[in-house]
């Protein structure tokens, strides 16, 4: 969304839908421009949504959308959202990628909800530019587009790109466009219509803290976990995690049963194998550079464990996907 429009009012928007897109971040960005419209009393916004071929297109929950227009029918737009889900790359195809370079040299600002970035990095979109996704995503984008600088912000709104983290974070960026553009008073007043209970600023945390999401304050315990996650690609020994927390191992291991149910060892190849599912998923690496970016000593032990772990090997993963 464009911070620095000065057209006409209303304002408009451009929303490109691709299939399995995520519903939850499309309407959290369109809502609050719907309602600042009703508030204000006149249209401030006008949205137009795209699809590939103009046809109806169905979100990853399972919900179909109409569309106004195919994607390359219009050349000048002073925004266009890129809405996606799951494995967005499988969607780019030489018209959109013309289409999306065509709005770019005509100076519209291109943005992506959710893991619509992927698609805009593929399509050459984001080089010298700072964006960010949803914490799932993020490693797995990471991967396949080491160049591109990311942050774990809630949003990130520059004068030529914009990203948000999808889901409740689109709310937070469009109400930060709603108040740069037309009053803090305006974008508050938007806010208490949707229940939300405060301008969250974009260096908010996407996730709830390690300890919340773990359920517990045991400092040692906390710092284990912080380390297995920043550790994925090259895991530590449990002595490593065990010395550097400043206690034994086998009062680690006490500490895991204890709190979580669960053996270190066991947890930790959870996170491993979490993120190679999402690498799957969401980037086309084949099973060999996932299994090595989590720590996997050759594809042959990696397929074991994922079989063991999901009930299905790898490749079957990647099939469904939709990226192989």
């Amino acid at each position: 969304m464009r911070l620095d429009y000065t057209g006409p009012l209303p304002e408009p928007v451009g929303f490109l839908l691709l299939p399995r897109f995520s519903m939850m971040a499309f309407f959290s960005a369109v809502e609050p421009l719907r309602i600042a419209n009703r508030i204000s009393g006149r249209p401030l916004f006008d949205w137009t949504l795209f699809g590939l071929d103009g046809q109806p297109v169905t979100a990853s929950n399972g919900m179909t959308l109409m569309v106004d227009q195919p994607a390359g029918d219009v050349h000048a737009l002073p925004s266009l959202a890129v809405c996606s889900g799951f494995a967005p790359e499988a969607h780019l195809s030489r018209p959109l990628m013309a289409w999306l370079h065509r709005l770019d040299q005509a100076g519209c600002a291109l943005g992506g909800l959710d893991t619509g970035c992927f698609l805009l990095a593929a399509a050459g979109l984001l080089e010298g530019e700072r964006v960010t996704l949803h914490w799932e995503s993020l490693p797995a984008f990471r991967e396949r587009f080491p160049a591109v600088e990311t942050s774990d912000e809630l949003f990130e709104l520059g004068p030529r790109r914009f990203s948000c983290a999808g889901g409740a974070a689109a709310m937070d960026m469009a109400l930060e466009v709603i108040a740069r553009r037309h009053g803090t008073r305006l974008a508050v007043d938007v806010s208490e219509q949707l229940i939300h209970d405060r301008l969250r600023n974009r260096s908010d945390q996407q996730r709830m803290t390690l300890a919340r999401r773990l359920g517990t304050h045991n400092r040692r315990l906390v710092q284990a976990v912080a380390l297995m996650e920043r550790h994925l690609e090259a895991p530590l020994s449990l002595a490593e995690i065990a010395r550097r927390c400043g206690i034994t191992p086998r009062q680690l291991q006490r500490l895991f049963a204890d709190t979580l149910s669960s053996t270190p060892q066991g947890w930790y190849l959870g996170l491993r194998l979490g993120r190679a599912y999402h690498l799957l998923t969401e980037t086309d690496l084949d099973v060999l550079a996932v299994s090595l970016a989590c720590g996997f000593g050759s594809a042959s032990s990696f397929s074991r464990a994922f079989r063991a772990r999901y009930g299905q090997p790898p490749r079957e993963i990647r099939r469904r996907a939709g990226n192989g």
